[in-house]
């Protein structure tokens, strides 16, 4: 950890992204605007509750995008813009026109606006920016510690993943004492604000003076070269694989709390989830940097796996602690695949590779709600998912099989 504390350079930079990314993460918090919106406006709550998908879709985008991006004005501008779209987004918002309504003894609010404004507005918009000022955060983090990629990914992310126990109860107070037009554009100053204070840190190691830039070391790949090699399939597919648990149980984990004994503490197991989410951001990328990266996602993989199989049939404290490790290993992908990626792939293009890794992620997230929802039998289902997991650490497997064959 000397090599680190040396690096006051990267430290700084590494610290304002991180702080940047407690605000970027607010993509995980829209379960406490939903309610509210569908109640100010007069649309259907299913309705509201799909501006979470289009934002978890242009999330991966905006990675893609922004990664493309940073190759051509850099990462510091492409933050600034990342930042202040998730800003313009959630200004947007506010400015959906609601008018009063329907009669009663609560006031209520309805509006002839098109939900698909708040899909266009927060989702895309919003979503689009998170994706960018992302991914410039984590790519220009590893060029700054490229002996400790672990750790410095482990910090930018785990900021992101504790946006949820930071922002939802701050939300929720706003939500308490203002119209939810007036919450958007609060949060849009504060993201505004916040972008303007920290993104002119986010530079890459050859913008800044008498900071000496790290040798590359092994092939560089482009993106269109690594989309032809094995290796990027073994990668992105076994992401995609890894994360349906998650992004299978987590809409209905109140549900599933209230059906295994745990109604009184479903809504502080939500709240749980988040902060092990952030933890396994931290912690599996760190482990990374001792016993390998195929052997850190060969081990989270595996435990998903056997939380997958636990979850037909766990009850009261043990559905707590098995939640709790599959949102840990949640966590765990978003900081383990940055570092897989530029160890497979080289650190000089990990901005656009990883966004084309990050597809695996928005297909899971698209695709297996869907199929397993069609399973009705709950236990059937998370059968399935285990041997997904299982699947998933097969391919890492295999990874690390062909890296033992190939030249470095």
């Amino acid at each position: 950890m000397g090599g680190i504390a040396q690096n006051k350079q990267g430290l700084k930079m590494l610290f304002a992204g991180a702080a940047l990314q407690l605000f970027l993460g607010i993509i995980y918090v829209w379960s406490v605007f939903k309610n509210p919106v569908s109640a100010y406006y007069g649309w259907a709550a299913s309705d509201a509750g799909l501006t979470a998908s289009f934002m978890l879709c242009f999330f991966v985008v905006g990675i893609f995008t922004g990664g493309k991006l940073q190759m051509k004005i850099g990462a510091k501008l492409t933050t600034l813009l990342g930042g202040l779209s998730v800003a313009s987004g959630m200004l947007a918002t506010s400015f959906i026109p609601a008018k009063r309504g329907l009669p009663g003894e609560i006031e209520r609010y309805v509006t002839d606006a098109p939900v698909f404004l708040l899909y266009v507005f927060y989702g895309i918009i919003g979503g689009f920016g998170v994706g960018m000022g992302f991914n410039a955060i984590i790519s220009t983090a590893q060029k700054w510690f490229p002996k400790n990629r672990g750790f410095a990914s482990g910090v930018a992310v785990g900021s992101f993943g504790l946006s949820t126990v930071i922002f939802a109860p701050f939300a929720e107070l706003l939500i308490e004492k203002f119209d939810i037009n007036i919450v958007f554009m609060v949060l849009a100053g504060v993201f505004a604000i916040a972008t303007l204070l920290f993104f002119s840190f986010i530079k890459t190691p050859d913008q800044v003076a008498n900071a000496s830039p790290p040798p590359l070391v092994g092939k560089q790949y482009t993106t269109l070269e690594m989309v032809k090699t094995p290796r990027y399939y073994l990668v992105a597919l076994s992401l995609m694989l890894g994360t349906s648990v998650f992004f299978v149980i987590n809409p209905d984990l109140k549900d599933l709390a209230a059906e295994r004994g745990l109604a009184n503490f479903a809504t502080a197991l939500v709240m749980f989830t988040g902060v092990c989410n952030a933890l396994g951001r931290i912690f599996a990328p760190l482990a990374s940097d001792k016993i390998g990266r195929e052997n850190a996602d060969i081990a989270v993989l595996a435990v998903t796996a056997v939380c997958a199989f636990s979850l037909c049939f766990a009850e009261g404290i043990l559905l707590m602690a098995i939640i709790a490790l599959v949102a840990f290993c949640f966590g765990g992908y978003a900081g383990l695949y940055p570092v897989l990626t530029s160890e497979n792939f080289g650190i000089k293009n990990i901005g656009a590779n990883y966004g084309a890794v990050m597809l695996g992620f928005m297909a899971s997230s698209l695709l297996f709600p869907i199929i397993m929802n069609k399973i009705d039998d709950r236990i059937l289902r998370f059968a399935a998912l285990g041997v997904i997991a299982v699947i998933g650490a097969v391919l890492v497997l295999a990874l690390k099989i062909v890296n033992s064959k190939t030249p470095k």
